[in-house]
């Protein structure tokens, strides 16, 4: 199976290599000479966007749909590139009406389309323990067996094409709803005198606990280390995608929009560059002990 991995960022430059260590023949590709080398340095073939040699599966690892548009259509684009049978995995968390339309257009060149997105972050992405939510036809999952399983620790096929990204949205909303309600549990307790490491440790032994108590928080939030890899930037921009996603289902408003508009309600604290975990961590540092906000 010779796979072209399309983004070389954090993400899609460690998977490419995990695919590379389990054996596979494995390209990588990015827009930027910087990516292209980075990845040479450590071993990688690399080719330009206009340079991609014929392959198996083209796995995109990109930050938004109009990149994965970008990739798929503009020519000379995958739809005139990619040799017949091949397989498109967009591994992206993409807009799901964006990732439909791609996948019919993709599937009348006589390719196959896989969207595929992923959690797990670069740590996840670089020991293959990535969790995937699969969109497509079940024969393709079974073709590509070999390579998802060498990338991922868990990978569940929920539906047909645009499938993987409307759980993946759903997911990402529940995270980014998570770490407001955690953090502010948290502030609660420690304004009434509660170590937060103790309060965790409580929360995560009862019905309260989430992904964010059990792992963001100790690794990321409680510790100062706010490295996970993945920016609020992102973050903000999957809620969006959510919103509008809820919107055209004709949903009624929820919880889910004034999640949106809590992550948007100050632009710089933090900013989009920052990573996503900030969002908990100023909500902690104002949380003193109400007896020290009383003296």
């Amino acid at each position: 199976m010779r796979i072209c991995v399309i983004g070389l960022g954090q993400m899609g430059g460690n998977m490419a290599l995990i695919l590379q260590a389990a054996g596979f023949d494995v390209t990588g590709s990015d827009l930027f000479d910087s990516a292209r080398q980075r990845l040479a340095e450590r071993g990688l073939p690399v080719a330009a966007p206009d340079e991609l040699p014929p392959c198996d599966v083209y796995l995109l690892s990109l930050p938004t749909s109009a990149q994965v548009r970008e990739v798929i259509e503009t020519a000379p684009g995958l739809l005139g590139l990619a040799p017949k049978g091949s397989v498109i995995v967009d591994t992206s968390t993409s807009d799901p009406v964006v990732s439909r339309e791609l996948a019919a257009k993709v599937e009348a060149a006589g390719l196959a389309w896989l969207d595929a997105p992923v959690s797990g972050g670069p740590k996840g992405a670089a020991t293959g323990k990535l969790g995937m939510l699969l969109g497509g036809e079940t024969a393709t999952i079974e073709r590509l067996a070999p390579m998802l399983e060498a990338m991922s620790a868990r990978y569940t096929h929920v539906g047909g094409p645009g499938s993987g990204h409307v759980v993946k949205l759903a997911n990402n909303y529940l995270c980014a709803a998570h770490l407001l309600t955690t953090a502010e549990a948290v502030a609660m307790a420690a304004r009434a005198g509660v170590d937060p490491a103790a309060c965790l440790a409580g929360l995560n032994s009862g019905s309260g606990r989430s992904a964010v108590s059990e792992v963001n928080f100790p690794e990321w939030i409680l510790s100062g280390r706010f490295d996970s890899g993945f920016t609020t930037g992102l973050m903000r921009k999957d809620l969006r995608l959510a919103r509008a996603a809820a919107e055209r289902l004709d949903m009624p408003p929820g919880l889910l929009q004034a999640v949106v508009e809590a992550w948007h309600a100050d632009p710089e604290h933090p900013a989009d560059g920052d990573d996503f975990n900030r969002i908990a961590g100023a909500l902690l540092a104002a949380a003193t002990p109400a007896e020290e906000s009383a003296s």
